[in-house]
């Protein structure tokens, strides 16, 4: 059992959370990349990312055709962590009461109970989401910002942690239904995986020979473990001053004249959030300009509405990046900025 495994599992039982230090923070994240990239070959960043998902308290939104392991990276994350996992496959025909929950009437005490639908899980795995209609798209509103759901007038806590996985294909794509813009604003992320590289795919195709990869994972860490790691991410040190320039970033996408709609501050914040992670995740108790510099594209990405009149032609996608990017260029960090 590796060290940092160890030392989280003391504090798990009981013993005191000062146990968890950056060092051991960085070597069970490792662990947790190194079983996730079992299965998926060739994509650390689209690993790291689902990772910082997690210990962020956001949601991670996978876009891209089909086949290119969208499904298997949610799949992956889930089976490293001792948790509970749902998975909803979302179709033109789901209700929102199959996601949320319902009451149902109990003949024998005269009185209705109520029956947890899939989303009362830790990790919830909502797959090819853009499948369904806005209407059972929105059941998941309330679950993804305030971790509850309220049916028949009565709230219902959700575990934690809670992470959403969702993965959907272009929106280009026959039967799919665009995500509306308060959905895709409860989403921390939204990353691509890419077709593999040749060697990775050959190598793909040497492992699933005779057998599926994941069917060889084991978790790493429990839930409990999961919400310590969070509480530590937390506590990364961000600069005054990093706060105005994450705040100017954010800023700067509301008054750009390629853009119809900026970042929210709800995104503001979760791009402070993954930062710490980021940092976290590099092993360092800080974070650094860098952090949210790269973080700004797969934050703020999915946010964005480009202006009709600055597509020109170009897909919304790519005015949205080119904005980003000169955004990212164009904001300066405060003199000011140090830890």
């Amino acid at each position: 059992m590796p060290e940092a495994v160890a030392r989280l599992r003391r504090s798990d039982a009981g013993g005191p959370e000062s146990e968890l230090t950056s060092e051991s923070f960085a070597r069970l994240t490792g662990e947790i990349v190194a079983s996730i990239s079992r299965v998926i070959d060739g994509k650390p960043e689209a690993v790291r990312a689902a990772l910082t998902a997690l210990l962020a308290e956001g949601h991670l939104l996978i876009e891209d055709v089909p086949g290119v392991g969208k499904t298997m990276l949610a799949r992956a994350l889930a089976a490293t962590v001792d948790a509970d996992v749902r998975r909803i496959q979302f179709t033109p025909d789901l209700l929102p009461g199959d996601i949320t929950g319902v009451s149902v009437f109990n003949p024998v005490d005269r009185q209705f109970q109520f029956t947890p639908g899939a989303v009362f899980a830790h990790i919830v795995i909502a797959d090819e989401i853009n499948r369904s209609s806005p209407k059972t798209q929105s059941s998941l509103l309330e679950a993804m910002e305030e971790r509850q759901v309220t049916v028949d007038g009565r709230t219902h806590v959700l575990p934690s942690p809670f992470l959403v996985v969702a993965t959907q294909n272009p929106f280009e794509m026959e039967g799919t239904y665009a995500l509306p813009e308060a959905q895709r604003d409860r989403f921390l992320m939204r990353i691509s995986m890419g077709y593999p590289d040749a060697g990775a795919e050959a190598e793909m195709l040497r492992q699933r020979d005779t057998r599926n990869p994941l069917d060889t994972l084991r978790p790493v860490v429990s839930a409990r473990q999961i919400t310590a790691m969070i509480a530590w991410a937390r506590n990364v040190h961000l600069a005054p001053a990093l706060g105005e320039y994450a705040v100017a970033l954010a800023q700067a996408t509301r008054s750009h004249p390629d853009i119809r709609l900026g970042a929210s501050p709800r995104a503001t914040l979760q791009l402070v959030r993954a930062a710490k992670v980021r940092a976290a995740l590099d092993g360092r108790g800080y974070v650094i300009p860098d952090d949210l510099s790269a973080l700004l594209a797969p934050v703020f990405g999915h946010r964005l509405i480009a202006n009709r009149s600055a597509a020109g032609g170009r897909a919304a996608a790519v005015v949205v990046a080119d904005a980003l990017e000169r955004i990212a260029a164009g904001v300066r960090v405060p003199l000011a900025a140090h830890v």
